[in-house]
């Protein structure tokens, strides 16, 4: 690896480490993502009644804590540390991102009681109002690109939800082609998608694309296509995968960012920071059409995730991001989890069943007494976040309950 890289910094070329070590893998026919790793621990049963129990008081959580105008999250609950998040624009993202989430696991808890569709109905009311309003607070803080991928993921819920009113459906597939049309002025120069910028000033990105960012994008794109039948624009698609598969190091954990793909081997790029990060970007790429991440990888990163859990549970509820082992930040916990599901459907339906029972059972153990999940404290948008992909997980895994 040393010499390739004396080689292509002599010549002057584009280098990337990952490049390089992908090569020496390749030529010498290792599987380097094929770990030794114990199997998977017996565990008791997960019921179908625990499911139903503990999705139930999710929902109730939601419906108590949904503010007046039928979103989720606010500004408040400061801390000593907080993430940057200049006013008005980055609260309008942040609660917008917090709402889809929350509203995609209410509907697709199934749960219908009276008062849960009035919480849906007003949840609606508020994203047809305010998603077209939704842009980057500052020219260095893009989190709408949050709000507008977790708006079309919750928008293609509420299509289906809205099965067989033909205008409200209408109404709904337009504005998720507005955000679609959002997520394009956002993509970055250097292809797919971030949430800073602050290098340049410039109306397109030019800073930040991370592999998470990017695999959220793209399977919110794919959820909309499939869903409603957007059209998305080709040239974005095709550099969003392309980019996901230049954050791919060798054993198929996934770099930090762009700029991360010059030092691989640092902390937060091995598997243990990539625990969370791996199972949204091998499920991106195999939807969009990439055979890469085989289900054999797939597998092997679902494993990790149950097996070496510790170490993004460790991060969570933590204050300051990437400040515990692998640089894992709190907020990456329940987003791992919630991808961890699209990896599973992936599979043979024969090697679903241990997926569902493992991953209902980390969901139960981690839901709070008033019936929430959240990871990492983000002014009061983590309790309806955390609760939206905490429910998303278990809707799944009742499948697999006894």
């Amino acid at each position: 690896m040393r010499i390739c890289a004396v080689i292509a910094i002599a010549a002057g070329a584009s280098f990337s480490l990952i490049q390089c070590v992908t090569a020496e893998s390749e030529a010498s026919n290792e599987k380097p993502w094929l770990s030794d790793l114990p199997p998977l621990p017996e565990i008791e049963p997960v019921t179908k009644t625990q499911i139903a129990q503990s999705i139930k008081r999710g929902v109730d959580f939601l419906i108590s804590s949904q503010n007046k105008n039928g979103s989720w999250g606010s500004a408040t609950m400061t801390k000593g540390l907080n993430i940057t998040a200049p006013i008005p624009g980055a609260h309008h993202a942040f609660r917008a991102g917090s709402t889809g989430l929350a509203l995609e696991g209410i509907l697709r808890s199934g749960d219908r009681r009276p008062e849960t569709v009035a919480a849906i109905e007003k949840a609606e009311a508020w994203f047809l109002k305010e998603l077209p309003r939704l842009r980057r607070g500052t020219v260095d803080t893009m989190y709408n690109v949050w709000g507008h991928s977790y708006g079309i993921k919750a928008l293609a819920e509420l299509y289906n939800y809205r099965d067989g009113d033909d205008a409200k459906q209408s109404a709904l597939k337009n504005l998720a082609q507005t955000q679609v049309q959002r997520l394009k002025r956002y993509e970055d120069v250097n292809g797919g998608w971030g949430y800073y910028d602050f290098d340049e000033a410039s109306q397109k990105p030019t800073g930040l694309p991370t592999s998470f960012t990017t695999a959220t994008v793209m399977m919110a794109l794919w959820k909309g296509k499939e869903v409603m039948g957007l059209e998305l624009p080709p040239k974005e698609v095709t550099r969003g995968i392309e980019f996901l598969k230049r954050q791919q190091t060798p054993d198929f954990a996934y770099v930090y960012s762009n700029s991360h793909r010059y030092r691989p081997r640092y902390s937060i790029n091995r598997p243990g920071g990539s625990l969370c990060r791996s199972t949204a970007c091998n499920v991106a790429r195999r939807v969009w059409g990439d055979p890469a991440p085989t289900d054999e990888i797939v597998k092997v990163w679902l494993d990790r995730l149950i097996l070496r859990n510790g170490w993004v549970d460790i991060a969570r509820k933590r204050p300051r991001p990437h400040s515990t082992h692998f640089a894992n930040s709190g907020y990456f916990y329940f987003y791992g989890h919630y991808y961890a599901m699209d990896c599973v459907a992936l599979l043979p339906e024969t090697d679903r069943l241990v997926y569902y029972q493992n991953y209902g059972k980390i969901m139960l153990s981690k839901q709070e007494k008033n019936g929430c999940w959240w990871d990492y404290p983000l002014y009061k948008y983590h309790y309806a976040y955390g609760t939206g992909y905490a429910l998303c997980v278990l809707a799944e895994c009742r499948k697999g309950a006894q």
